[in-house]
């Protein structure tokens, strides 16, 4: 049996155990969200971002679907509406700053804030094995300072629990740090971004900004950066970082107040994104993203996870 054979048989084997998992329903002790708990998905209109929002609605609790688009999230939020599900749509575009407050007021005063926060609006304009920075700017303020701009907004409006309010990144693999094939061959910057007791959220935007300013001025081939699907690799890079540095501001907040924040990689979906190439369904892509937002009592912060298992940075 070749390489390619055994990991697609550890990878099915994998899912089987997952599937397996999704039966087991979580008991009255460990269930500790209820139809008053608000959940809120970005990008939720398709793809993972939909089916993360089904999945919570699923679980009994109230999501809030938002989407850049009127339409289509009015479209989306419908048709789970219409199978009896708790959903409500409010457009939301993460790179506008006033659509982002206008949704957090609105937010503030219909719901009194939100419990949980999913991470998933995001763009790729990279496609199987094609490589380009024409996009990188949208790339950059879409995944990463998009996530960081929402995180920012509704830190305030997280709801006081012992459960503690959770934070979810959709993030990938392609942005590890010391990833085998796509690793970032730049040594400071992989040491600035591996070292949390200095990393800052000035070291991330520097490090960012200077992909962009190669990007610009041509020089980003020699730039150490990581070589598939560039752009994408390095804005999902610095949410991993962004993930590390909140997990630790985090901490410092008293109890009944904590917010725990995590990301993690769905895998190559079926979706949308990856021109509908990937090897695993939405549902399966979503899966661990629900399950890490529903740890139960849990102090699970600052991590990576994959498939239900925590991986390295």
């Amino acid at each position: 049996m070749g390489k390619k054979e055994r990991a697609k048989e550890r990878r099915e084997k994998r899912m089987q155990e997952i599937s397996l998992l999704r039966t087991i329903p979580y008991s009255d002790h460990q269930r500790w969200w209820s139809t008053e708990t608000i959940a809120v998905v970005t990008g939720g209109n398709r793809g993972i971002g939909f089916e993360i929002s089904r999945q919570f609605a699923m679980h009994g609790m109230t999501v809030i679907l938002t989407s850049r688009d009127v339409c289509v999230g009015l479209e989306a939020a419908k048709v789970l509406q219409e199978g009896g599900l708790n959903v409500a749509f409010h457009q939301l575009d993460v790179l506008d700053a006033l659509s982002i407050k206008q949704f957090a007021d609105w937010l503030l005063q219909n719901y009194g804030g939100l419990d949980i926060l999913i991470n998933n609006a995001g763009v790729n304009f990279n496609l199987g094995s094609s490589n380009s920075v024409e996009f990188a700017q949208m790339v950059i303020a879409t995944n990463y300072y998009g996530t960081k701009n929402m995180i920012q907004a509704m830190i305030p409006l997280m709801k006081p629990s012992s459960a503690g309010a959770r934070i979810v990144n959709v993030s990938s693999r392609l942005g590890k740090l010391n990833g085998r094939r796509n690793r970032v061959e730049n040594v400071e910057f992989r040491e600035l971004l591996s070292n949390l007791d200095t990393l800052t959220e000035e070291v991330i935007d520097r490090i960012v900004s200077t992909f962009l300013q190669q990007v610009e001025d041509g020089s980003w081939e020699t730039g150490g950066w990581p070589q598939l699907s560039t752009d994408y690799s390095v804005s999902k890079l610095a949410v991993n970082a962004y993930t590390r540095l909140m997990a630790k501001k985090f901490t410092e907040r008293p109890e009944g107040h904590k917010i725990y924040v995590n990301c993690y990689c769905p895998g190559w979906v079926k979706t949308a994104m990856t021109g509908f190439a990937g090897n695993i369904s939405a549902e399966e892509g979503a899966d661990t993203g629900v399950w890490l937002a529903l740890l139960p009592d849990q102090a699970v912060t600052g991590k990576f996870f994959a498939e239900r298992r925590e991986i390295s940075f």
